[in-house]
């Protein structure tokens, strides 16, 4: 039917399409392989396909490529995949499989390259590869197996070499059989076909086969959908998603990422309350977070966030833990996500040249606002703030993560306290700090500079992070106005701030070294070991220096010669 209507509508003038269609599936199958000689032509294939299924599309158009062009090294690691076959005499078909073919049709390079093969295993051709390496006199090379863990939905063996300085992936094709009363799947050696119906969505099941350097949609849609911006899977969506519920994020990414709009049957699916379940209970929360990592690092993060949000599976994915202080409501999640919205705009219109690390950490900074308040207790019995939870447990990031999103709020805290001083134009006499209560005696116009040199100290390089955050809650702690309006006055207050901490020479003030050390301390103290009193003096000596950029270190010790005289006095 397909192909007579193609050749009804005359728009192809040569024999460029072919489909077939077996029924060893739930759905028919179609392999489709397509050359053409204007990409457009696909385009509308696909929309007359699409609605002589009932449907239309309202995606925009997406440019796909005509054909895959390698780059020298692809090519060069294709050569030496079919040196090896034609070695051996083997007939295995070598084929890239997922994103690296999407991402080269839509004209995106792509260093992730994933062998798929149809009749080894993939450390098996692996060891083929250094068999033929040695034959000819060249260096062999490790492989890394990465093994099966059914449990946490990783079904296959997949092994590792290092090509060419580009590491590769090998995998066999699978097909897989489901026991009665088990969702552990027995995994078989598949057809490409197979294989393709098991991937997590239509656009991702594309192969590029290296025998015949040819593009295979085994699926008969993964083109049409990747032309037309859909998200779908290539089974019903929660089938798909119980066999491994990590797809149902991977899915958010993607349509984050390219812009692709989810059917609304996999939206179904994925609010579903069995994979809610499944992700919860089947997935690893290293797994979990990684794909988050992912779409905080994206393009898109806060469509990824919004779109999780809406699909219920905000807490699933940020899971709080038991027993908190303060009660999390159900809308907490929203509110998350509109923080994380409106400090995605604030950050690209201030035009912030943020390192990814900063960017990284200030979104997830952004997006857990709301919580920072939130304890929990522990098993120790000590008070924990939430957020730290989320970040060490829910989503198994690094310690180091969680760490700096602390630093990042408690930062946030300290600078709304600081910037009503900043943007007082009179001179203000500044009260006293709740976080610094015993400041050295000093005119008010230095003891801001104090106060905001010990805050950059701390935060370092994450200063404007921090200030960027803060200024999205300055007089406005209990909810976030997200129009372009607001924040453009909020922006106003950051480039206020900004500017007043590199007036005042604050800028990497953190590298400053102290004029006087501790041991000199003691000398002058006339102590014989260190103590809270030479903490006490470092501390006081750190304010002065803030206070006095250009202070001599012959100036600081007659001050802090003349203090302990006048501490003596007064005692």
């Amino acid at each position: 039917m397909i192909r007579w209507k193609i050749t009804q509508l005359g728009w192809f003038n040569g024999p460029s399409f072919t489909s077939t269609f077996t029924g060893k599936f739930r759905v028919p199958l179609c392999k489709t392989t397509v050359k053409l000689n204007n990409p457009l032509v696909l385009h509308q294939c696909c929309r007359a396909m699409s609605k002589t299924n009932g449907t239309s599309s309202a995606s925009p158009l997406v440019v796909v490529k005509e054909n895959i062009d390698l780059t020298d090294k692809e090519k060069q690691i294709f050569d030496r995949l079919l040196d090896v076959l034609c070695h051996f005499n083997l007939e295995t078909k070598l084929r890239v499989a997922g994103g690296w073919v999407r991402d080269k049709l839509l004209g995106k390079e792509c260093y992730d390259i994933d062998i798929a093969l149809d009749d080894l295993l993939g450390r098996e051709f692996c060891e083929k590869v250094n068999e033929y390496l040695t034959s000819t006199g060249e260096e062999t090379h490790g492989i890394g197996v990465i093994q099966s863990n059914p449990d946490q939905s990783k079904h296959l063996e997949t092994a590792r070499m290092r090509l060419f300085d580009v590491w590769i992936d090998f995998v066999n094709l699978r097909s897989e059989d489901y026991a009665e009363n088990s969702r552990i799947p027995t995994m078989q050696f598949g057809s490409a076909e197979q294989d393709a119906y098991r991937r997590d969505l239509t656009i991702n099941s594309l192969f590029y086969n290296i025998n015949t350097s040819s593009v295979e949609d085994f699926t008969g849609r993964g083109l049409s959908d990747l032309k037309s911006g859909k998200i779908v899977t290539p089974l019903p969506p929660k089938e798909t998603f119980l066999d491994d519920p990590l797809r149902v994020l991977r899915a958010i990414r993607f349509s984050a990422r390219f812009e692709f709009e989810m059917v609304e049957e996999l939206k179904v699916a994925a609010a579903d309350n069995d994979v809610k379940s499944a992700i919860a209970d089947k997935i690893s929360r290293e797994r979990i977070g990684h794909e988050v990592d992912l779409m905080v690092s994206g393009n898109q993060p806060a469509k990824a966030m919004a779109c999780i949000s809406e699909l219920g599976l905000f807490w699933v994915v940020f899971t709080p833990p038991k027993d908190c202080e303060q009660l999390i409501s159900e809308e907490h999640d929203k509110v998350c996500v509109r923080y994380m919205d409106a400090a995605w705009r604030h950050m690209n219109e201030a035009g912030c040249n943020f390192s990814d690390e900063q960017r990284r950490l200030y979104l997830y900074a952004s997006l857990f606002i709301p919580l920072r308040k939130t304890i929990y207790i522990d098993n120790k019995k000590k008070r924990v703030p939430v957020v730290n939870y989320i970040i060490r447990n829910s989503l198994k990031l690094k310690a180091s993560d969680a760490d700096d999103v602390m630093r990042l709020h408690n930062a946030v805290e300290k600078f709304l306290s600081l910037i009503p001083f900043v943007l007082c134009k009179e001179d203000e006499r500044i009260g006293e700090i709740d976080w610094e209560t015993d400041v050295i005696d000093v005119h008010s116009s230095l003891k801001l500079r104090i106060l905001l040199g010990l805050l950059l100290r701390e935060i370092k390089d994450f200063w404007r992070p921090a200030l960027l955050i803060s200024t999205l809650l300055h007089n406005n702690d209990s909810s976030i106005e997200v129009s372009e309006v607001e924040l453009d006055k909020r922006r106003q207050v950051f480039r206020e701030v900004e500017q007043e901490i590199l007036k005042l020479g604050l800028e990497k003030v953190w590298e400053v070294k102290p004029l006087i050390n501790g041991k000199e301390i003691m000398k002058i103290l006339e102590l014989g070991r260190g103590g809270p009193v030479v903490s006490e003096w470092q501390r006081k000596l750190l304010q002065w220096q803030l206070a006095y950029p250009s202070g001599t270190a012959e100036e600081c010790v007659d001050w802090m010669t003349r203090q302990t005289q006048s501490k003596r006095a007064r005692t």
